[in-house]
C-alpha cells in the first residue's frame, strides 16, 4: 500500500505530514512514518497543537512545572510547542543536511502578528532561538506586513516557511522577499547553504471559495469550472517559480551557495466529497516540491493514489486559460484571493485563541 507513497517520493515530491503531537514523538509514530510512509518533514499550526494538548496527558507534567513557576499562559504555550518542535527536529535531523531541503519541522509565529512586521520579526527570532535546531522552519504569513519580516529573518540566517500564499502576484512578492533576504545575508558574510525556505501555496481553500461563487452563477459554463481552479492557480504559480530560478539574480545567489525556496502545496485535504480525495496530490506532482498533507490524505494516497508523472511543468498556458474562463463567467479572482487571505489570517487567529484557551484549561487542572 505504501508503495504508492514511495512512488510519489521517487517522483521528486517531498512528503510532509501536516500534524504533530507529543504522542507521535514519544511513541515512535513519527519515526515510523519516516520509515514506512516516506515522510520527510512536518508542518504545524495552532489548531494542531490545540488538538494534541487537549487530547494528550503527555503535556501534564510540563504544564504543572510551568504553573509552579508562575508562568503566564502565553509562555506556557511557547514552551510546550517549542519543546515538541525541538524533539521532532531531532527525529528528522538525519534527513536534514545543509543542502537538503528535507528533514524540516515548521512552527508558526503568533497569528495575531500577521499585520505587524516588527512583532513578526521578534517572534521569529524568539522561536528560532528557543527551538535551537538548524532544521526548524519559522512560519511567517505572506501578508503585506509579513513580506519585510521574511526578508529580515532570512537576512539573519533564520530559515523560513512562508505560509498563506494564495495567488501568483503575492507569490512573486514572496520570492522577491526571499531573494532580498539572501542578498543581505550574503553581503553580511553568512553561509547561504545553511538557510532553507519553502513557500506554502494554499490549494483547497481556493476551490472552496470559487466553487461557492460558481454555484451562485449557476450556468453550465460556471459549473464546468468547479474543482478546476485551485490546481490551475497552483500551476500558474509554479511557472512564476520557474521564471525566478531561471533569472540572473537567482543564479548569482545559487553560485554563492543559496538553496532554492521550494514550492510547497499546502491545504491539500480535499473539502468537497464529490472530488477525488487525492486530487491535490496527484494533480500537482512535480519534482523538487513539497506536498504537506494530513494523515487522512496520506493514507488515501497510499491506498489508491496515482503518480502519473509531472502534472505541472509546461501546463501554465492551459492553467491561465482556466482562469480566463473563470473571469468570463463573472468571477473576480482577485477578490477571491483577497477573501481567502483575510479568512486565512482570521482562521489562524481563531485557532491561536483556541490553543490559548486549551492551555489555560490544562493550567487550571494543574492548579486544582
Amino acid at each position: 500500500m505504501t508503495d504508492r507513497l514511495k512512488d510519489l517520493a521517487d517522483a521528486g515530491v517531498s512528503i510532509w505530514l501536516d500534524d504533530l503531537s507529543r504522542e507521535r514523538i514519544e511513541t515512535g509514530n513519527l519515526a515510523d512514518l519516516i520509515e514506512k510512509k516516506s515522510v520527510v518533514g512536518v508542518t504545524t499550526n495552532p489548531t494542531i497543537f490545540a488538538a494534541a494538548i487537549a487530547d494528550g496527558e503527555r503535556y501534564d507534567e510540563q504544564v504543572a512545572q510551568l504553573v509552579d513557576k508562575g508562568e503566564p499562559v502565553d509562555r506556557v504555550v511557547f514552551e510546550l510547542t517549542t519543546e515538541d518542535v525541538r524533539n521532532a527536529c531531532d527525529i528528522f535531523a538525519p534527513l536534514a543536511g545543509e543542502e537538503s531541503a528535507d528533514g524540516r519541522v515548521s512552527i508558526e509565529v503568533e497569528p495575531d502578528l500577521a499585520n505587524d512586521t516588527e512583532g513578526t520579526i521578534a517572534s521569529a527570532r524568539a522561536l528560532w532561538a528557543a527551538v535551537d535546531r538548524p532544521n526548524v522552519l519559522i512560519k511567517i504569513p505572506a501578508t503585506k506586513e509579513g513580506l519585510p519580516a521574511i526578508t529580515a529573518a532570512i537576512a539573519e540566517g533564520i530559515s523560513v516557511n512562508v505560509t498563506l500564499i494564495f495567488g501568483e502576484q503575492r507569490y512573486r512578492e514572496v520570492m522577491d522577499a526571499y531573494l532580498s533576504g539572501l542578498e543581505a545575508a550574503r553581503d553580511a558574510g553568512l553561509d547561504l547553504r545553511r538557510i532553507q525556505s519553502v513557500a506554502s501555496f494554499f490549494v483547497s481553500r481556493i476551490d472552496t471559495e470559487v466553487d461557492n461563487r460558481l454555484d451562485e452563477i449557476g450556468s453550465d459554463e460556471a459549473k464546468a469550472l468547479q474543482g478546476t481552479v485551485a490546481v490551475a492557480n497552483a500551476r500558474v504559480a509554479y511557472a512564476a517559480y520557474e521564471e525566478v530560478v531561471a533569472s540572473d539574480r537567482w543564479k548569482a545567489l545559487a553560485e554563492a551557495g543559496a538553496n532554492p525556496q521550494r514550492p510547497l502545496w499546502a491545504s491539500t485535504g480535499v473539502k468537497n466529497p464529490e472530488y477525488s480525495d487525492t486530487m491535490y496530490v496527484t494533480d500537482l506532482v512535480v519534482a523538487k516540491t513539497v506536498n504537506t498533507m494530513p494523515e487522512k490524505t496520506m493514507d488515501a494516497f497510499a491506498e489508491h493514489g496515482e503518480v502519473q508523472g509531472d502534472q505541472v511543468t509546461g501546463k501554465a498556458d492551459e492553467a491561465r486559460a482556466v482562469l480566463d474562463r473563470l473571469a468570463a463567467v463573472g468571477v473576480d479572482f482577485e477578490d477571491v484571493l483577497v477573501t481567502v487571505e483575510h479568512e486565512g489570517v482570521d482562521k489562524f487567529k481563531k485557532s491561536w485563541n483556541e490553543l490559548v484557551e486549551t492551555v489555560s484549561g490544562q493550567m487550571e487542572k494543574a492548579r486544582a
